[in-house]
């Protein structure tokens, strides 16, 4: 079976048709640049590019990067600030001609895609996946369910959102080596530890295609940490998982 998945990011707006049954994606996916400032209306516009790139007419599962409650996006860190409120979900099944569309936290939705068919597969107890690219998303699981919309990247550090110190973007923007930002991305991860005690972290995100580069250099950190498998498809997958229903 295959249902359509895009995942809006702060950078970048990917999608393509995803088989459910090996939960990988059908067709090689297709990526337009988010706009800058990035309003609904002009990100919607490259939803419905990347959709009819495919001549796709069913179901559409679509990531948000930010808390989502019933189709509504409810804050926007990394998009603009337009977004506040936003009945997201009917916005893109207008601007899709009526097709249904289902909308969801970005890395919920890449969480729950490695949790079904990635590194936490089987995994019971408290799983967390972390998704680091223009932020830093996360998706919380007990014994496999989901807690939506955990939004882990604002935890305070060092008096500012954990993100702007420990994201990718953080590294790029500073020109920060390997070394250093793992230091960063350990201290941040020591802190979640912290607080939630999981038996197993998930790294996602576009920098997980690199885990050698620097999940050695991670200190401090008592759970198992473990490279998504899906890589930076699986908020695609996760997406057209939830637009299945």
């Amino acid at each position: 079976m295959q249902i359509f998945g895009v995942d809006i990011g702060g950078s970048g707006i990917k999608g393509a048709p995803v088989d459910l049954e090996r939960g990988d994606l059908a067709q090689e996916r297709h990526k337009v640049l988010t706009p800058q400032p990035a309003p609904p209306d002009g990100v919607a516009g490259c939803v419905v590019e990347v959709v009819r790139h495919f001549d796709w007419d069913g179901p559409v599962g679509v990531t948000f990067p930010g808390v989502v409650t019933a189709g509504v996006t409810r804050t926007a860190a990394n998009m603009d600030k337009s977004w506040i409120g936003v009945d997201t979900a009917a916005l893109l099944a207008r601007e899709l001609d009526g097709r249904p569309v289902t909308v969801l936290n970005d890395a919920d939705a890449a969480g729950v895609a490695e949790m079904t068919y990635g590194a936490g597969r089987g995994r019971g107890g408290t799983v967390i996946v972390l998704t680091l690219g223009t932020g830093i998303g996360s998706a919380l699981f007990t014994d496999g369910r989901l807690v939506p919309n955990t939004e882990l990247g604002h935890l305070e550090l060092k008096g500012h959102d954990a993100e702007t110190r420990a994201s990718v973007k953080a590294k790029e923007d500073g020109d920060l080596t390997w070394e250093r930002w793992a230091h960063r991305l350990s201290k941040y991860m020591q802190h979640v530890e912290m607080l939630f005690s999981p038996d197993l972290f998930v790294i996602g995100g576009g920098v997980s295609r690199k885990p050698e580069k620097f999940l050695p250099l991670i200190e401090g950190v008592r759970a198992e940490i473990l490279p998504a498998r899906l890589q930076n498809n699986a908020g695609i997958v996760g997406a057209a998982m939830a637009a299945k229903g």
